[in-house]
């Protein structure tokens, strides 16, 4: 009897230790406490790792993961990445997560930016990669190259959308996945649109970016664009307020003064011929399309429209662009004043 009850006893004390170490193993005991993601840098140790997850309350033991991680020989195959911790999830879940590198993508959104360093600040804000890194890069004729790009016209491989990447992605290789769905834009009817308008496509690219600046109605993008289309076939200058804009790196003026028209860059199209040797910003596909689709016009000139919400009112000739210009400016007169008035 004596003997039974013995076996008995050890069997459940074993069913127990069983049980308990099943739970450590498959039940919910990683907690992702107030973080989501957990990062692995690259380079890291298994140590470093491990201490991590303990110090971040994901793991509450190190003995156990210990075990689960010489199992799979994770400690032996650390990979660097952005993981989602779930709340509950299993210890053997994380550790095969971990080591299978099975990380979370990271979705890059870009819709308009100005400079190189923008994007390098949005770069390095969702990836390994610093943005000092980045930067540099961009600056590099010898590392932009390979994009068919120097440092002026290296923004001209970013199409504004939304690209998936991994978190430990290389600067070079995000680079990469730009350029590479910037040659997919750049289709036959795109080449053949741009070719019948002789620019190139990052000439194009450059135009757009200006009519980006210049106008928010998609009605008048087109017309925008055949201005300076215009003004480029009889050798004008672009004379383009937004490149005084990028050229002074001051995007919250409102007005251009005549001061500012001599400012010395090779951006500022007053005193320039031709287009910009760069982009002044990232335009959206549809104000790219807005330009290789620009109406055959007489345009050289444009000026608000009064009380229009953004439309703007086109002319042929000085003479015609002036009356445009005092319709304008009496308007806006008339504004202040009654503005004035009301105080």
């Amino acid at each position: 009897m004596k003997i039974r009850k013995f076996i008995l006893f050890l069997f459940i004390f074993l069913l127990i230790i069983i049980a308990f170490v099943a739970w450590m193993f498959f039940g919910p005991t990683i907690h992702a406490s107030n973080q989501k993601y957990f990062y692995v840098h690259t380079g890291a140790t298994y140590s470093q790792v491990k201490d991590s997850l303990k110090k971040n309350k994901i793991i509450g033991s190190n003995f156990w993961f210990d075990k689960v991680a010489a199992y799979v020989q994770y400690d032996k195959n650390v990979k660097a990445g952005k993981y989602k911790i779930n709340d509950g999830m299993s210890l053997v879940n994380l550790v095969r997560m971990l080591r299978s590198a099975h990380q979370s993508p990271v979705n890059l959104v870009i819709t308009k930016l100005r400079t190189k360093e923008d994007l390098a600040q949005k770069i390095g804000n969702n990836f390994e990669t610093d943005s000092l890194q980045i930067i540099n890069f961009l600056n590099n004729n010898d590392s932009v190259s390979q994009f068919d790009v120097d440092t002026n016209t290296v923004m001209t491989i970013v199409i504004p959308n939304t690209y998936k990447y991994y978190w430990n992605t290389s600067v070079t290789n995000i680079l990469k996945k730009l350029f590479n769905e910037q040659q997919k834009f750049w289709n036959d009817e795109r080449i053949k649109k741009a070719e019948r308008l002789k620019l190139s496509p990052a000439q194009v690219y450059i135009l757009a970016s200006i009519v980006e600046e210049e106008t928010n109605r998609a009605e008048d993008k087109g017309k925008i664009a055949s201005v300076y289309i215009n003004r480029l076939r009889k050798g004008m200058k672009l004379a383009a307020d937004p490149t005084i804009k990028f050229a002074m790196k001051d995007f919250d003026l409102k007005r251009i003064y005549y001061k500012y028209l001599n400012y010395a860059s090779p951006y500022n199209t007053y005193i320039h011929n031709g287009l910009p040797p760069g982009p002044i910003n990232t335009p959206s596909v549809k104000t790219i399309d807005a330009v290789l689709n620009a109406p055959e016009t007489d345009y050289l000139f444009f000026v608000a429209r009064p009380n229009s919400g953004g439309l703007s009112d086109f002319a042929s000739t000085f003479q015609q662009h002036n009356a445009n210009a005092k319709a304008y400016r009496d308007a806006l007169d008339s504004l202040l004043k009654a503005k004035k008035d009301s105080q």
